[in-house]
């Protein structure tokens, strides 16, 4: 029985582990806090599996993520200094020029500088919308919240994502 259990979690929840954390690295702020509030998580959801009805656990399991992210931070566990996270390390190995590299890297840098500066509830739906391509509907499951507050939410949050990034590109 246990193993029929660990083979639907291994299905249905561990794909989505890259999505879990980029939530939780941009909710925490923290790469490290990320990895300790994703695997709170995948504990959380391993436990309450029978709770999730369809075959898709993508936005069961980022509604968990996501609780447990806003729990961490409300318990104040965030790190003092919080790392961000870096996508030269992580991200894929590109061949280009030197040039367009260095732009690159600048101009990802003033937009991730631009969403770590929004409120976390506007910060929580512009990820889940723009980096993870999730629906209104789906959004509004994870957030529990109603889908007017998501687009209102979302909205505000573009104009004032705009505004940090024009000021994150006078400033650089």
């Amino acid at each position: 029985m246990e193993s029929d259990k660990t083979r639907r979690f291994e299905a249905l929840v561990l794909p989505h582990l890259n999505a879990a954390h980029n939530l939780a690295r941009w909710l925490v702020r923290s790469d490290q806090d990320a990895q300790d509030v994703v695997q709170e998580a995948f504990l959380r959801a391993f436990r309450f599996l029978d709770s999730l009805h369809g075959e898709s656990g993508r936005a069961w399991l980022l509604a968990i993520v996501r609780n447990t992210a806003m729990s961490w931070l409300e318990r104040g566990h965030a790190s003092i200094s919080t790392r961000e996270y870096d996508e030269d390390k992580h991200g894929e190995v590109q061949m280009e020029g030197p040039e367009t590299l260095l732009a690159r890297k600048d101009e990802r840098g003033r937009v991730n500088a631009a969403l770590r500066r929004l409120p976390v509830e506007f910060r929580e739906v512009l990820v889940l919308r723009e980096m993870e391509d999730l629906s209104y509907r789906e959004i509004a499951d994870i957030a529990a919240i109603p889908m007017g507050t998501v687009m209102s939410r979302l909205s505000r949050a573009r104009k004032e994502f705009a505004e940090l990034l024009a000021k994150e590109t006078c400033n650089g």
